[in-house]
C-alpha cells in the first residue's frame, strides 16, 4: 500500500476510535486493517497506537504521525479542488465543543455566520466542556473556561471574564440579600458538578482576608445552563461566569450579590482562571476550514469586546 493510503487509514482509525469502525468506512475487513497497521508500525519501527478491546489511544509517535497525516491529506484535497474547480474551496467537517451557555449564546450564531460564508463546511457543535484530549476526541476546536493541562495544545483568550454570584429579584425579595460570604450558609445555593465532584467549596477574596465557604446547595447539575435556569426561576443563588449571565443582568432578570468579593470554585485567585479560551492543535496541522474559523472566531469576539456586532 502507498503512504497516502496508510495516512487515510490511520486518520480514520483515530476518528472512529477503532479498527473495525474505520474498516467499515474504508471497506476493509478487521484482519486487513490489523495487518496494515502492523505493517505501518514495522515500517517506522515504532508503536503508533495503544490498543485495547474497546479503545485506542495515540502514542507520542502516533500523535505526530496523525497530525502530519491530517495536514498532508488536507493539502491534497485543497490541491484537487483547485485543479477541478479553479478555486480553493473551503469544505468539510468542523467540530466545535463549548459549554452549553456559551455555546448557545455566542458560539452558535458565530458558527452559523461562518457557515453562511462557507456553505460547504459541515458544522458539528457539541455542547459540553468535558473534552480533555482533542486528538482522540475528534474535536477540532474546544471553547472553555480556563485552560487544558495538555501543554502541546495552543490556547488563546477569547474574552476576559470573572465569576459572579447572582440570583433573581424574586428570590432576593423572599430570602434577603447576603452581605458576607458567611451568609450563604443560610441561603439556597445552586452548584455545579464537574467530573463527579460537587463544586460546593467557594473561595472569596475580601478587602482584608480570604474566605473559604462550604455552601449547602439545594440543587446540583453538571450543566451550567441548568444552573442558570434555576437561578432565573428563583430557586437560589448561583456562581456563574459573567459572560453566561451578562444579558440577564443587563435586563434585571438576575442581580449580582457580594460584589466586593472575588468568587471562584477553587483556590486560584487568578482572573485568567475564569477567562474564556479557545484551545486547538497547532495551526500548522489544521485544515484550512479550521484555520479560517479560528480567525473568524477571534475576530468576532474582538468585535464584541469593542462594542460592535
Amino acid at each position: 500500500m502507498d503512504k497516502f493510503s496508510d495516512m487515510t487509514m490511520f486518520v480514520s482509525i483515530v476518528k472512529h476510535q477503532g479498527l473495525a469502525a474505520a474498516g467499515r468506512e474504508l471497506g476493509l475487513s478487521p484482519a486487513t486493517m490489523t495487518a496494515r497497521l502492523q505493517a505501518l508500525e514495522e515500517r517506522y519501527r515504532v508503536k503508533l497506537l495503544n490498543r485495547s478491546t474497546r479503545h485506542v489511544s495515540l502514542t507520542d509517535a502516533g500523535e505526530l504521525y496523525y497530525k502530519a497525516s491530517l495536514e498532508i491529506l488536507d493539502n491534497v484535497n485543497e490541491t484537487e479542488n483547485l485543479i477541478l474547480n479553479g478555486v480553493k474551496e473551503v469544505k468539510g467537517a468542523l467540530r466545535v465543543a463549548a459549554p452549553k451557555d456559551i455555546g448557545k449564546q455566542y458560539i452558535l450564531p458565530i458558527l452559523s455566520e461562518f457557515c453562511e460564508k462557507y456553505p460547504d463546511v459541515v458544522p458539528y457543535l457539541y455542547l459540553n466542556d468535558d473534552v480533555s484530549n482533542i486528538a482522540e476526541s475528534g474535536i477540532d476546536i474546544v471553547v472553555r473556561y480556563g485552560e487544558l493541562a495538555d501543554s502541546s495544545l495552543i490556547s488563546r483568550r477569547l474574552s476576559s471574564s470573572h465569576r459572579v454570584l447572582c440570583a433573581s429579584p424574586d428570590y432576593l425579595a423572599k430570602y434577603g440579600t447576603p452581605l458576607t460570604p458567611q451568609d450563604l450558609i443560610n441561603h439556597h445555593c445552586l452548584a455545579m458538578v464537574r467530573s463527579h465532584e460537587e463544586l460546593k467549596t467557594w473561595h472569596f477574596q475580601g478587602s482584608d482576608k480570604k474566605n473559604v465557604i462550604t455552601v449547602l446547595p439545594k440543587r446540583f447539575s453538571d450543566d451550567g445552563e441548568v444552573v442558570r435556569y434555576w437561578a432565573l426561576e428563583g430557586a437560589g443563588i448561583a456562581l456563574k461566569s459573567i459572560l453566561d449571565v451578562q444579558d440577564d443582568i443587563n435586563n434585571r432578570r438576575l442581580v449580582t450579590v457580594l460584589n466586593g468579593y472575588m468568587a471562584n470554585f477553587n483556590t486560584s485567585t487568578s482572573v485568567s482562571s475564569a477567562d474564556l479560551n479557545v484551545v486547538y492543535m497547532s495551526k500548522k496541522y489544521q485544515p484550512k476550514r479550521i484555520r479560517l474559523f479560528l480567525d473568524f472566531l477571534l475576530e468576532r469576539f474582538e468585535t464584541m469586546k469593542n462594542g460592535g456586532k
